[in-house]
């Protein structure tokens, strides 16, 4: 809307969410789908959870963070999923702005959250297999503790940030965002304000959030490659490798994803392409993490057993 009209604007009280597809027919089996997928990733990171609080084994710095990666897993999935489905089922889904607004702050700041852990996971790596004489006391429970509260807070701040920003853009025409979730790109495309500073704020986050965490955990795993390699032993190199393999493979799943979807506003429109990247982001990566974390793990194998069959585990 040009600014010479907006005295006549109407402002937008609820968004409509055109969702994965408007085929009635699709719209049962997509429940079905994405309720499963759910359900499996709502499950898995439970049994993960459960594992690492049942076995000794696990009390460790690395398995501390996978408990919050999978407790984070757990709520960036739930703040997107559950209303796809209720829109799924109702053929329709009308999102008052209050809601969709909520939904965009705490999408982030979970998602933000993931950013740092993994970069926090990459340092312990670093630590254990660079530095293992001192890994005890450089990565101790407080610290652990403080790495975790670092990142809540960075996310805290980046989410809050673009809320507040957003939240004072003018809605005042169209209200139908092509997308199964509210977030920042789709939202930009219906203000009839200007998104200047919002599309620099992004940017910046971008950078904060998913730029120099990717360049931490590469020089991170630069380090932790250099050091494998002088391993004389192959079982040992290959031990070492197998830690890291299952951490890198989640990386590369979620910054690919997450990068491609905010830094390319230029976009004119938000196209199944973006849908399906969303997927990825929102609901293939959580349902992932606990099968690549506990595939080549037989630590978690056992105790996913144990926990499996109500065993205790071994003194």
């Amino acid at each position: 809307m040009e600014p010479s009209a907006w005295g006549n604007r109407t402002t937008v009280t609820e968004f409509i969410l055109l969702g994965l597809t408007e085929n009635i027919r699709l719209q049962p089996i997509l429940f079905v789908v994405f309720l499963v997928a759910y359900l499996i990733t709502v499950g898995g990171n439970l049994s993960i959870l459960a594992a690492i609080f049942v076995e000794p084994k696990l009390h460790t710095p690395m398995y501390y963070f996978l408990g919050n990666l999978s407790l984070l897993d757990i709520g960036c999935i739930t703040v997107t999923v559950p209303p796809m489905l209720a829109c799924l089922l109702a053929h329709q889904c009308r999102v008052p702005y209050a809601a969709c607004i909520s939904q965009l702050f705490f999408f982030h700041l979970l998602a933000g959250v993931d950013c740092h852990l993994l970069t926090a996971m990459a340092y312990d790596r670093y630590l254990a297999i660079c530095q293992p004489l001192t890994y005890s006391t450089r990565m101790s429970r407080e610290v652990q503790g403080a790495l975790v509260g670092i990142c809540c807070t960075i996310s805290f701040i980046n989410a809050l940030t673009h809320t507040v920003a957003i939240s004072v853009l003018d809605f005042c025409g169209p209200n139908v965002i092509n997308h199964f979730y509210c977030d920042l790109p789709p939202l930009f495309q219906l203000s009839c304000s200007s998104i200047h500073l919002n599309g620099k704020l992004l940017f910046v986050g971008a950078t904060f959030m998913g730029v120099f965490p990717m360049i931490l955990i590469s020089v991170s795993y630069a380090h932790v490659t250099a050091a494998v390699l002088q391993i004389r032993s192959a079982e040992g190199r290959k031990k070492a490798f197998s830690t890291c393999g299952s951490h890198l493979t989640v990386v590369c799943i979620f910054y690919e994803t997450g990068l491609f979807s905010y830094m390319r506003l230029g976009s004119a429109s938000v196209s199944d392409k973006d849908k399906g990247i969303g997927i990825l982001n929102t609901i293939l990566s959580p349902m992932l993490n606990p099968v690549i974390y506990s595939l080549r793990n037989p630590d978690v194998q056992g105790a996913l057993k144990r926990v499996l069959m109500g065993k205790r585990p071994p003194e």
